[in-house]
Order: structure tokens, then sequence, then C-alpha cells
């Protein structure tokens, strides 16, 4: 299932942190969902790669609980569970109107597969993925409000 797939009959997509302290749900489809390479993804991840979807703001809600906020670059911030450490969400400057969430913390994860590649050349050497997705080496082209300055540096 793809993002297109998801039929507003389903929402609201609800989803957690590991400890179960911190609830959110979102009430419009999500778009821009995607892997990222990036070495901030990895080190907040502990993984090599953390797929993420994005949504409109205002439809994303905070339903108990309330994520810490840290600042993780110059232009972008991250949302986790204070108690169990789960990434939730990421928000940039150049984009103010939409929050990024982290796909796996939905309570039905499938119901948003990724579409593309993001910082490949930030990939690990010895992590390879099978599909043939679209790859980019930083951001995509289309990113909205994406500025020369951003994408120099590395993601939120």
């Amino acid at each position: 299932m793809t993002t297109d797939d998801v039929c507003e009959d389903a929402l609201p997509l609800t989803g957690r942190c590991a400890c179960g302290a911190i609830h959110y749900d979102w009430l419009s489809p999500p778009f821009d969902a995607g892997y990222c390479h990036c070495r901030i993804c990895q080190l907040t991840s502990g993984a090599p790669v953390m797929a993420f979807a994005t949504v409109l703001l205002a439809d994303y809600h905070v339903t108990s609980g309330e994520p810490l906020i840290r600042q993780s670059s110059e232009f972008g911030e991250r949302g986790f569970c204070g108690a169990c450490g789960t990434p939730l969400t990421m928000r940039d400057t150049h984009q103010p109107d939409t929050i990024d969430f982290t796909i796996a913390t939905l309570e039905w994860p499938e119901a948003v597969a990724p579409g593309f590649h993001i910082w490949m050349q930030r990939r690990i050497a010895w992590f390879e993925t099978s599909d043939s997705l679209p790859r980019h080496a930083r951001f995509r082209a289309d990113t909205v409000g994406l500025s020369d300055e951003v994408d120099r540096g590395a993601c939120a």
C-alpha cells in the first residue's frame, strides 16, 4: 500500500511511542513518504535509515503525552518520547506548514509505504536495499521550500 492508497475513510491513522506515553493521530493523507540515509537520522534512530512521511501540521495531533523537542540542525527540530526515546517527528523551517513523522511508529505502518530514498551520499556502505525506488544524493530536487544553504547542509 502506498500513501496514494490511504483513503480518507481510513483516517485518522494513529501512532505511538514504544512505551505508550505518547499517542498521536493525523487527519489527512500523508505524502512524501521516503527513506532518509542522512547521518542525523542514523544517529537519532540508531539504524542505517529512517522511514518518514509528511502530513499537514494542522492535521497532526498529539492525543496523549507530550513529546520533547530537540533542535537537531540549523533548520530542523525533532520530537521524541522523553520516557523511552522513540523518535516521532521532524520539522524543517523551510516547510513550516508540515511535519514529518516516523512511519514505524504508526499502529499500522503498512498503511504508508516509502516511495524514494534521500541522502544516499551518507548511506552506510554495508547497508543496501533491494528496492527500485528513486535515489537522491541529497534532498529531492523538488523539495518544497529548499534553499541552496539547506541543500548544502545535512538533514534536519
